[in-house]
């Protein structure tokens, strides 16, 4: 429905909307303009700070750094004058630990909301061509995943349903899960695996996880894929709290976490230089040339189907 309704087409736009990539390209001159836009409706305790960094992300998986960012505040009838100060404070604070320009944006009360929602679209500049995509993954590459499986919604879980996990999990378990929220951006992620060298394409796995965004990438690319699920971290925080709503950590909203796709050569090096600087990363697996191949092998070496999201895991787990 949405890819038949697009307008007219511009010769500046080199890349639009797709499935499986994370912005659009737009040549501007002998400069490339990256644009990405997402909502934040899951989250209310950090949702102005979290619509900073998720739509920055975005961005960085084009191994590009993102620097304007412009908002949409939709706010219940009902709301206090203090929530869109605070959604303000916290999107203030974001952009300047990322350098980022708010550079407008617009506010307003929406009827039928119970909850505020922002709207947020970032943008980076470039050398015309300088970037990477989510579509360009090749058979052969070696699939690196940052930090862990599931970051964003262990985090959103753990504030959200704070009182109902506490009857059954560890509340000094449950703080340390509150504070994911510090691990969301992958912006220096990204910068750092472009730096060290072979990356061929790059994807942030937010709806549907991680599992989600493997299949993202895999279709972007016309490839298949082989991962290893002893190979996928997963902090015990986030599978503690999985277990206890019975979800899927791999379909898990998990920003915070980056797939790379690089050259086989340059995997490990990649890894390296990401834990050098503080950031844990695994080469979880490898893109294969046959497009059907989705497979998972499991711990006990049985192989599977990686499953595909329907939908986010995390609103199962909030609706119960």
């Amino acid at each position: 429905m949405v890819f038949k309704h697009l307008g007219v087409k511009r010769e500046e736009v080199v890349l639009g909307p797709s499935a499986g990539f994370d912005g659009a390209v737009i040549n501007v001159g002998n400069k490339s303009l990256i644009v990405s836009m997402d909502p934040i409706t899951g989250a209310v305790e950090r949702i102005g700070w979290l619509a900073v960094n998720i739509n920055a992300n975005d961005i960085a998986t084009f191994g590009v750094e993102p620097t304007l960012f412009s908002s949409c505040i939709l706010l219940p009838e009902k709301g206090e004058r203090k929530t869109l100060e605070t959604i303000c404070a916290q999107m203030d604070e974001a952009a300047k630990d990322l350098g980022i320009a708010i550079i407008g944006g617009h506010c307003e009360v929406t009827p039928g909301l119970t909850n505020p929602i922002v709207i947020g679209c970032a943008m980076g500049i470039t050398e015309k061509g300088k970037y990477v995509t989510a579509g360009d993954a090749k058979p052969r590459d070696k699939l690196i995943l940052t930090k862990s499986a599931g970051i964003e919604g262990t985090a959103i879980l753990a504030a959200e349903k704070e009182q109902q996990l506490k009857k059954t999990v560890n509340s000094t378990l449950l703080q340390r899960a509150k504070k994911f929220y510090n691990r969301i951006s992958i912006v220096k992620d990204a910068l750092i695996a472009v730096k060290t060298g072979g990356v061929h394409a790059m994807h942030d796995p937010t709806e549907g996880g991680v599992s989600g965004g493997i299949h993202e990438m895999a279709e972007a690319s016309n490839v298949g894929f082989q991962v290893y699920e002893e190979k996928i971290p997963l902090q015990p925080e986030t599978q503690k709290i999985c277990d206890y709503f019975k979800i899927d950590p791999l379909q898990l909203i998990s920003s915070g976490a980056l797939l790379i796709s690089a050259e086989p050569e340059f995997a490990e090096k990649i890894v390296r230089e990401l834990k050098q600087n503080e950031i844990d990363a695994s080469v979880i697996g490898e893109f294969l040339q046959n497009k059907r191949e989705h497979k998972i092998v499991r711990k006990d070496g049985i192989i599977q189907t990686l499953p595909r999201p329907v939908s986010d895991n995390l609103w199962l787990a909030l609706k119960s």
